[in-house]
């Protein structure tokens, strides 16, 4: 029964790293075709952008590898292009995002009673 258990742990522990060697293969081959795809100032920018926020620069690398993969790209993308897509994603999420506006009505405002008093002093 022990021998059963010790082998079931000792192939969990196998899975564990079979799991990370995939996760590595699958950054190696984002990273290599990004570097197809990308030149070498738009790939210092795109590092730059995931130092400030990660997932933004995670999303622009997902929209470029599905733009490569589906034969969009003609060319690599320059630092200017890469700005155009960044704005463009940019202007995307600001109207997706929900934003929240507080109307504050008028004539409650305790400060007019205060002023009162002072001009009267």
């Amino acid at each position: 029964m022990q021998q059963l258990r010790q082998q079931q742990g000792s192939t969990g522990g196998g899975e564990g790293a079979d799991q990370d060697a995939q996760r590595q293969r699958e950054a190696d081959q984002r990273t290599s075709l990004l570097q197809q795809i990308l030149t070498p100032e738009a790939a210092d920018r795109l590092g730059r952008i995931r130092l400030v926020k990660e997932s933004r620069a995670t999303d622009i690398e997902n929209r470029l590898i599905m733009l490569a993969r589906s034969g969009q790209l003609r060319a690599k993308v320059s630092e200017e292009q890469l700005k155009e897509l960044l704005g463009a994603v940019a202007e995307q999420q600001e109207k997706e995002e929900q934003k929240i506006v507080v109307t504050r009505r008028g004539g409650f405002d305790d400060d007019d009673d205060l002023e009162d008093l002072l001009k009267d002093v």
